[in-house]
């Protein structure tokens, strides 16, 4: 057998689950624009429990499509600003998403109610009125191969299960919303730090908000983490010092992640990954990267990665008790939100120091966080 045969025989699960990451995207159904527009509805007969009702500001960087009255995948020299009130359906037991139809149905689908394009100035005042009591305001960035109303659908999602007060910001930079279309969404998120770091900046400005959530999903992941090197880069620890930085399945070349971390330096509030080892779709990123591995697979089993968690004073949150309705494990992040009250006490520093880091698991049974590993400088075994 020739080498190159070989390794061609070690590559096949990969592709295998390469191909199968394609195929599932490609049979999906996908919204169009057209569940941008608002509708009217009328309130529903026999209903019980009225629809809920919440708002989403949007900044992206991606070019208006003027036909369809949407976003596309074509890169944008400037942000555009959006809000959007969405129709909530009462009663979800999962995180999928119902799109609107030709007569929406509010008992089962989201729908967009109102929409309205603002200028700077006045999307950042909504942001600020948004601000919860705490001074906390948060900013949703996602990930590869997402359409802006994607998106935005996921975003309202996020925001109803986890009962967010106010309006919750989605920044959706320019992804082609194409399965093959990765290595031009990581050239699209390379393209927008410096959108993401002006929206950071806008809103760190005011005396007002104590602490931003950055939360990155996959790709978003990396986008996050090279704004906030950006930002420590400039010198602005100002902003820096008031960001919360949740990475959820990053995609993110394990190195690559190393070198961003050495740049930016400890951060007030230690970064949180949140992984699982059987995420299907990021065994496919790292296929196409040449097997390198992923942050979003962290194994926190194994000792050289509690180790280095322990180094670097970051917090690895091992998810992978939490349910995922994408078949591939990608996707936990929005089931996720369910548990904000557990999320937070860990947070706050109820169930350990706001400053502990480490290795960590995540009960979804039991709706907890727990350390297996004493948070110490060396690991000690389980407690």
């Amino acid at each position: 057998m020739t080498k190159e045969r070989s390794r061609e025989l070690k590559a096949a699960p990969a592709i295998i689950v390469a191909i199968g990451l394609a195929m599932l995207a490609g049979c999906a159904t996908r919204p169009s624009p057209d569940v941008l527009k608002p509708v009217h509805l009328s309130a529903p007969v026999g209903c019980e429990t009225a629809p809920d009702r919440l708002s989403v500001l949007v900044a992206t960087n991606r070019t208006p499509d003027s036909v369809r009255g949407g976003f596309g995948g074509t890169w944008a020299e400037k942000l555009t600003y959006e809000e959007y009130a969405f129709s909530v359906p009462p009663g979800r037991k999962d995180t999928a998403i119902t799109y609107p139809t030709a007569k929406p149905d509010p008992e089962r689908q989201f729908a967009v109610v109102e929409r309205k394009q603002l200028p700077k100035d006045a999307f950042v005042q909504q942001a600020l009125a948004s601000v919860q009591v705490d001074g906390t305001v948060g900013i949703f960035v996602h990930g590869y191969n997402y359409s802006y109303q994607e998106a935005l659908y996921r975003t309202a999602q996020i925001a109803a299960d986890a009962n967010i007060q106010g309006a919750p910001i989605l920044f959706s930079w320019p992804s082609a919303a194409s399965v093959t279309g990765y290595v031009a969404d990581r050239d699209a998120a390379l393209f927008s730090r410096s959108e993401l770091n002006s929206l950071v900046t806008s809103l760190s400005a005011s005396g007002k908000v104590k602490r931003i959530i950055l939360f990155g999903h996959s790709m978003g992941g990396f986008l996050v983490m090279e704004t906030v090197r950006q930002l420590k880069l400039q010198h602005r620890d100002d902003v820096v010092g008031k960001l919360v930085v949740v990475l959820a399945a990053p995609d993110i070349d394990v190195d690559v992640f190393r070198s961003q971390l050495a740049d930016i330096g400890q951060m007030p509030i230690p970064i949180s990954l949140l992984v699982s080892k059987d995420d299907g779709a990021l065994v496919a990123s790292s296929f196409i990267a040449e097997e390198r591995a992923r942050v979003g697979r962290l194994d926190i089993d194994d000792p050289v990665i509690r180790e280095a968690a322990l180094k670097e004073r970051v917090r690895v949150i091992d998810i992978t008790s939490i349910q995922a309705s994408d078949g591939l494990g990608h996707d936990r992040y929005a089931s996720l939100v369910k548990f904000g009250a557990q999320i937070a006490s860990f947070e706050n520093g109820k169930r350990s120091s706001p400053g502990d880091v480490g290795a960590f698991v995540f009960d979804a049974a039991g709706a907890a966080i727990s350390s297996p590993f004493r948070l110490a400088g060396r690991v000690v075994g389980s407690q």
